[in-house]
């Protein structure tokens, strides 16, 4: 089989033919308010204890809580990381983002909560998703040049061997350190180093921490602001799960979590043509932790489950998306081996050939 080998390749087998000895290129890659509880106020001025102005009863209180932030209050002098977590702006700004979007869309909670994981999952994530698709599908298309030139090398260290006497350990270490260089350069020429395809990872993951701990100070109540709150997540439900500040004793929801993420981890099993051994490994840990969630969202308020069941339904539908050939020509995601005219067909015919016959 002939293979054309780009004129940026040309420069890199001459640099091969000298056998640079130089190293590869390495990428550069509140204080808390503290108060002791143990000491106490001894002056002799006498304290005064600021009081809060009335507010007028024809002010409603839900409009007066609503915009404040839901710190909770601190009864010890130490917190853990999950409170101070807990506690961070990042999630008192979520907060934030979930009361603005109920009270501008009029929505119940429930429905609230839905939009705006549908809304940040296709704005945040699906961008995101096609880049990496776009990044995967340029390393994938390198690793014919890459199979190329590492022959060539091994040839020319073969060749240098002779002349100069390498041991077969020193061949070695000349091979992998220049392939490792040549591997590099050609991620730079067409600028898709596989670390980018993990932007996905590191943006979606925060995003749903975040969520998560504010749904779940909102529907504790863990401040005095939140208290209204609370009281609306309590009949802000539907259906089988009326009260959100409460986990699903049926189950429904964390039963269909699971199984979403499930069906979500098989769908990227079905579609690798020959899958390593270290995929194996990593596709079994995300099938273990799916299971996981199911006992977990089962004792979390059902706000939160709701948040992950509708976060896992949108992943697994922008998943299906990102397959569409058509969809893949508008992000201009170069093709790949495993591209098909009929992907939801294949799918469905390796689903049930694998699980089924």
């Amino acid at each position: 089989m002939t293979v054309n080998v780009r004129p940026g390749s040309l420069r890199i087998l001459h640099q091969i033919s000298h056998l640079s000895s130089r190293p590869p290129i390495r990428s550069i890659s509140q204080a808390p308010f503290a108060c002791d509880h143990h000491k106490t106020y001894r002056s002799h001025v006498p304290l005064q204890v600021a009081t809060l102005p009335r507010l007028h009863p024809s002010l409603p209180l839900k409009s007066t809580l609503c915009f404040q932030p839901c710190r909770p209050a601190s009864t010890t002098s130490g917190t853990g990381w999950y409170e101070s977590l807990a506690d961070s702006t990042p999630v008192h700004l979520t907060e934030q983002l979930l009361i603005s979007v109920h009270q501008t869309t009029g929505l119940p909670w429930w429905a609230s909560i839905v939009c705006t994981t549908v809304a940040l999952r296709t704005v945040v994530t699906l961008p995101l998703g096609a880049y990496q698709a776009v990044i995967i599908a340029k390393v994938e298309a390198l690793q014919v040049e890459i199979a190329e030139l590492a022959k060539r090398l091994r040839y020319e260290i073969s060749v240098r061997a002779k002349e100069k006497g390498w041991t077969e350990k020193h061949c070695r270490y000349q091979f992998k350190k220049n392939l490792k260089r040549i591997v590099s350069e050609l991620y730079v020429r067409d600028n898709c180093h596989p670390f980018k395809a993990s932007l996905l990872v590191w943006v979606q993951l925060p995003m749903w921490v975040c969520l998560s701990l504010a749904l779940r100070n909102l529907s504790l109540g863990v401040s005095d602001a939140a208290t209204a709150l609370q009281t609306e997540l309590a009949v802000g439900g539907t259906l089988w799960f009326f009260d959100l500040t409460l986990p699903d004793c049926t189950w429904i929801m964390p039963v269909s979590l699971g199984l979403i993420n499930l069906l979500i981890t098989e769908v990227f099993a079905l579609r690798r043509i020959e899958a390593s051994k270290f995929q194996k490994y990593v596709t079994n840990f995300i099938r273990g932790i799916s299971l996981l969630m199911i006992p977990i969202a089962a004792t979390v308020p059902s706000s939160m489950a709701l948040y992950w069941l509708s976060s896992s339904c949108v992943g697994l539908g922008h998943n299906l998306l990102l397959r569409s050939p058509r969809f893949r020509r508008l992000c201009r995601i170069p093709p790949t081996r495993s591209d098909s005219d009929t992907p939801y067909r294949d799918i469905a015919s390796s689903f049930v050939s694998k699980y089924i016959k």
